[in-house]
C-alpha cells in the first residue's frame, strides 16, 4: 500500500512540475512568477483536499455562471474576490504605510466611469430616495496641506439599498464627481446611507446561503480621490452604531472609517436651505499620502 501511495504522490507532483516546466520560457518574468506561483497553490490546494471529479465539475459551473451574470452593470467576479477576503487582502499587501493618511478598503462592484460632474454644494443624490445628508471636509496631505482641485469621485445605494446601476431604467441617481476648492474643501447633498445586501441571486449568493453567511454590508459612502503627486486613494465612510459593522460581508470596515452621522431638525443646511423632514451631516476628511518620489 505504502508504494502505491508512494507512486501516485510521484505521478501527481510530476503533473504539476510538467506544468510548471511549461512556462519556463515565459518573457515576462512577472508573469512567469505570477504562473509559477499560481500552479504551484493551486495544485497543493487539489492535493490538500483531495479534489473529486464532481467538485471540479461544480466550480467549472459555479464560474460559468459568475461569467454568465457579469456584465456592464455588474461584476460578479468582483463580489466574489469580495467575500472571499481577496479584494482587502491585495489592498492591505499594497496599502503603502502612510501614518496619518485614510485608509483604503475596498472598492466594490459598483463603480462606473460616467457618473455626472457636480459643483461643490451640489447633489448627488438626484431623486435617490433617502434623509438629505450633507457630506463635508477637506482634501489635504498628511503634513496638513490642502490638495486644491482633487478629483473626488463618490458613489452609495440609496435609502432602499440600491445602487442605480441595479434598476433597469438606466438611472443615474447616488452618484457624481468633483473637486476640492482652494482651501482643499469638499462638500455635496446626498442621501444618508444605508446597510444593504450585496447581489445575492447570482453563484456568490449560493456560496453564501451555502456557508450559512449573511449578504448583508453597513451603510456607507464610497470615494475615490486623486491629485497629481498624490496617491490615489479608494475608501468608504461608514455609519457608526451600524448592526453590521462587526460582520460586513466583504470584510471592509476599518475603525478609522467610522463616522457619526449627526441628525438636524429646525437648524438649517450650511447652503441655508431647509430640507423637508429634517437632514443628517457628515464630516470626514479626506488624507492622500504623497506618491513615491514626491
Amino acid at each position: 500500500m505504502s508504494i502505491d501511495n508512494t507512486v501516485a504522490t510521484d505521478r501527481e507532483h510530476a503533473v504539476t512540475a510538467e506544468v510548471l516546466a511549461s512556462f519556463d520560457k515565459t518573457p515576462d518574468p512577472r508573469l512567469r512568477d505570477v504562473m509559477g506561483s499560481l500552479v504551484r497553490h493551486l495544485h497543493a490546494f487539489a492535493r490538500d483536499i483531495r479534489l473529486t471529479p464532481p467538485e471540479w465539475e461544480a466550480a467549472i459551473e459555479f464560474l460559468t455562471r459568475a461569467g454568465h451574470i457579469t456584465d456592464d452593470r455588474r461584476q460578479e467576479f468582483i463580489l466574489l474576490s469580495d467575500v472571499l477576503g481577496l479584494s482587502m487582502l491585495t489592498v492591505a499587501i499594497n496599502e503603502a504605510a502612510a501614518p496619518g493618511a485614510t485608509e483604503s478598503t475596498v472598492f466594490g462592484p459598483f463603480f462606473v466611469d460616467d457618473a455626472p460632474e457636480i459643483p461643490l454644494g451640489g447633489d448627488i443624490a438626484r431623486g435617490a430616495p433617502g434623509c438629505a445628508c450633507y457630506v463635508s471636509g477637506r482634501v489635504r496631505s498628511v503634513g496638513g496641506e490642502p490638495i486644491v482641485g482633487a478629483r473626488i469621485e463618490v458613489w452609495e445605494a440609496d435609502a432602499d439599498g440600491f445602487y442605480d446601476v441595479q434598476y433597469a431604467d438606466g438611472r443615474s441617481a447616488g452618484r457624481g464627481w468633483l473637486r476640492s476648492g482652494a482651501d482643499g474643501g469638499y462638500r455635496f447633498w446626498s442621501v444618508l446611507p444605508a446597510p444593504y445586501p450585496i447581489p445575492h441571486d447570482g453563484p456568490v449568493g449560493d456560496l453564501l446561503t451555502a456557508t450559512a453567511r449573511g449578504p448583508m454590508r453597513p451603510a456607507h459612502l464610497h470615494f475615490m480621490v486623486t491629485a497629481p503627486d498624490f496617491r490615489p486613494l479608494i475608501t468608504h465612510i461608514f455609519l457608526a452604531d451600524d448592526p453590521y459593522l462587526d460582520c460586513d460581508a466583504v470584510f471592509g470596515v476599518k475603525e478609522n472609517l467610522v463616522v457619526e452621522a449627526v441628525h438636524h431638525t429646525d437648524t438649517p443646511a450650511p447652503d441655508g436651505s431647509h430640507p423637508q423632514g429634517g437632514w443628517t451631516s457628515i464630516t470626514f476628511d479626506l488624507v492622500l499620502a504623497q506618491a513615491d518620489g514626491h
